[in-house]
């Protein structure tokens, strides 16, 4: 993390500050009071900085969703010292040995969280959901008092509402509840459906999450998204546009997430080639959806390879300034063009700068950052969140080479994942990780198959060899 300028401790100055913070922020008098909703959380198993939480209201059958978001911004303040190690690192590192905060886990897990049976204030975006479909026919953004009714997660939650398991203990025990997250589900799938009509992406990535028998490391086990995870991905998606539509209503600049048209697009149309579908040559979503989507249903166990090649073909995202009236690119695989963050503010430097933004709109002030901290904010988040990935890519590869140290001259099925000058990368999936190719990868391109032997590890340097071998 110090290599590549982020900071893994919390300094005398951050502590001092925290120290003098006993309690969540104090409930303004002038703040809506939906305690009595039937707010939700659904995250990881063990996540417990919560940010947003979400609710379905009905109305003459009309169904209008909720979603709140922690008011970080209500103790952590523009300047701070808190404030100032959040703007170094811009994001939480989740790496295989241990978790970085951005905030110190007094606030993020605690006092900034949208804990279960915690009241909390929160800035909440509201969105009107068409009958007949998942588009958002209205929306409004405002803040209120919060209470979290119950703490859910991803699996449980997934494997009751595709009907392989019981609901979950704070489920079972509420018909409302249970009543609630059918809603929602619902609402998130016509969500998803509207989306992917217009083009976004169905992937289906796996992600590495290590595995621990006591303090030993035993395997890195790929997680995959469920039905619950969608049902989070869409709410989310959906109040990011209403974010970044509200505040370009009023005229405030802000920080957009963009993902720009692929620059590798002909190894898209190649790959496609491959599995006899034609793409046209010039970068097209929706025909990229359509081929995915006839992949998925031809092939569905080697699918998420084929989703991990086309992510990485794709590009990463970035953040990117937005000024009123300006043409912005927007978010090419989840096919919409108002997106920004603002959904993570205890994990996510940029969505604590776009939560600012938004209470500086609602209350009718000047906006805290000009349009040039703005554009610098943009650069530095980009570049950080890369340095956060790479420390998270190099732990992770650490313990996959741990993990692999006593397998040398094995082999393994394998697909690429980078083909470059500066070296060719591939995947293998148990452990779920990446290796370099480093004897006979002449002619290999991302997204080819091929089958490799290890030939060496290096657990201090996180390096993982291979050597391409006859099938």
């Amino acid at each position: 993390m110090l290599e590549r300028g982020l900071l893994p401790d919390f300094s005398a100055a951050v502590r001092a500050e925290l120290a003098s913070i006993t309690a969540p922020a104090k409930a303004e008098a002038a703040l809506r009071d939906l305690r009595q909703l039937l707010w939700v959380s659904i995250d990881n198993d063990d996540s417990r900085d919560l940010d947003q939480l979400s609710v379905a209201v009905t109305d003459a059958g009309r169904i209008t969703i909720l979603v709140a978001i922690a008011d970080v911004d209500a103790i952590v303040t523009k300047g701070s010292a808190i404030d100032g190690h959040a703007h170094t690192n811009t994001t939480s590192v989740y790496t295989a040995a241990e978790i970085f905060p951005m905030l110190p886990e007094k606030l993020s897990t605690n006092l900034t969280s949208l804990g279960e049976d915690e009241e909390r204030a929160a800035i909440v975006i509201e969105m009107t959901v068409a009958s007949d479909g998942g588009s958002v026919t209205a929306s409004d953004i405002y803040r209120a008092v919060v209470l979290n009714h119950a703490k859910l997660a991803y699996n449980s939650v997934a494997a009751w509402l595709e009907g392989a398991a019981a609901p979950p203990e704070r489920l079972a025990s509420s018909g409302d509840l249970r009543e609630q997250l059918r809603i929602q589900d619902q609402v998130a799938q016509s969500m998803k459906q509207l989306r992917h009509q217009h083009g976004a992406l169905s992937l289906a990535t796996t992600q590495a999450r290590p595995v621990f028998d006591g303090d030993i490391l035993v395997d890195l086990e790929a997680e995959k998204k469920n039905r619950a995870g969608e049902l989070i991905e869409e709410f989310m998606v959906a109040a990011n546009g209403v974010t970044a539509r509200f505040l370009e209503n009023k005229r405030i600049p802000s920080i957009r997430r963009v993902l720009r048209v692929p620059e590798r697009w002909d190894r898209i149309v190649d790959l496609a080639s491959s599995y006899g579908a034609r793409l046209p040559a010039r970068p097209d979503i929706k025909a990229l959806e359509d081929f995915l989507v006839r992949r998925r249903a031809a092939d569905p166990m080697h699918f998420p390879d084929l989703s991990l090649t086309i992510v990485k073909l794709l590009g990463r995202g970035e953040y990117v300034l937005e000024t009123p009236g300006q043409l912005i690119q927007g978010h090419f695989g989840l096919a919409v063009k108002d997106y920004t963050h603002s959904t993570a503010p205890n994990r996510r430097y940029p969505d604590l700068i776009t939560e600012r933004l938004l209470k500086a709109a609602l209350a009718q002030k000047a906006p805290p950052y000009s349009v040039d901290e703005l554009s610098g904010l943009a650069r530095h988040c980009t570049e950080n969140e890369d340095a956060a990935a790479k420390v998270e890519r190099q732990v992770q590869k650490s313990a996959a080479a741990l993990l692999l140290a006593s397998r040398i001259g094995e082999h393994f099925d394998a697909i690429v994942t980078g083909a470059s000058a500066k070296g060719t990368w591939v995947r293998i999936t148990k452990p779920a990780t990446e290796g370099r190719v480093v004897r006979d990868y002449a002619g290999l391109d991302v997204g080819d198959r091929v089958r490799v032997q290890l030939v060496d590890t290096n657990v201090e340097r996180g390096y993982i060899d291979f050597a391409r071998v006859a099938s």
